[in-house]
C-alpha cells in the first residue's frame, strides 16, 4: 500500500514519537480534530507499514546492565550469514544485529552486567559455527539512542 503522509499524519507521528502511550483522545484534543480522525489515520499508517507498532524504552543500567559493546563478526563464508544470525538471536544479551559490508559480515550490539559478563557473551559468539573471528569495541557513553529521531526532521 502506497500511503502519502500529509501534515495531519506528521503531527500525529510527532505526538506518538514523543509518547507512544498518549491516548488518541488527547492527541485529538491538542490537534483540534476528532478522536475518530486520529484512529483512522493511525490505522491507515499501520496498514501502510509506516507505523510498525509501539515500543518500550528500557534503561538497562537500572537493571544492572552497565556494559555496552559493539561486536564486529567475520564469518568463514558470507553464505553462512543467516545461520549465524539465527544463533545470535538465541543470545538474549545481543540486542541488535546488522548485516553489513566492509571489514565484517555482521555487526551487533551487546548489553552485559560487567566486563566478566561481556567476556562470557563474546565467547558464546566466538563459539558459533562459521564465526571466524570477532572484534569488540566498548561503548564509553551512549549519546544518541533514538530510532525515531529522523521523523522529526522529515518535512512533508
Amino acid at each position: 500500500m502506497n500511503y502519502q503522509l500529509d501534515e495531519i499524519d506528521k503531527k500525529i507521528l510527532d505526538f506518538l514519537v514523543e509518547n507512544t502511550r498518549m491516548p488518541f483522545t488527547e492527541i485529538a484534543k491538542q490537534m483540534d480534530v476528532s478522536a475518530g480522525t486520529i484512529h483512522v489515520r493511525v490505522k491507515k499508517m499501520e496498514d501502510a507499514g509506516i507505523i510498525l507498532g509501539s515500543s518500550l524504552n528500557i534503561d538497562y543500567t537500572k537493571l544492572n546492565y552497565h556494559f555496552t559493546a559493539f561486536i564486529g563478526i567475520l564469518l568463514t563464508k558470507s553464505n553462512k550469514t543467516q545461520d549465524v544470525l539465527r544463533k545470535l538471536g538465541e543470545i538474549p544479551n545481543v540486542i541488535e544485529t546488522s548485516v553489513i559490508s566492509g571489514k565484517y559480515n555482521i555487526f551487533c550490539k551487546v548489553k552485559a552486567k560487567n566486563t566478566e559478563n561481556a567476556k562470557e557473551i563474546i565467547y558464546q559468539i566466538d563459539d558459533i559455527e562459521d564465526v571466524m573471528r570477532t572484534e569488540s569495541m566498548i561503548s564509553m557513553e551512549e549519546y544518541i539512542s533514538d530510532k525515531n529521531r529522523l521523523i522529526k526532521a522529515i518535512h512533508i
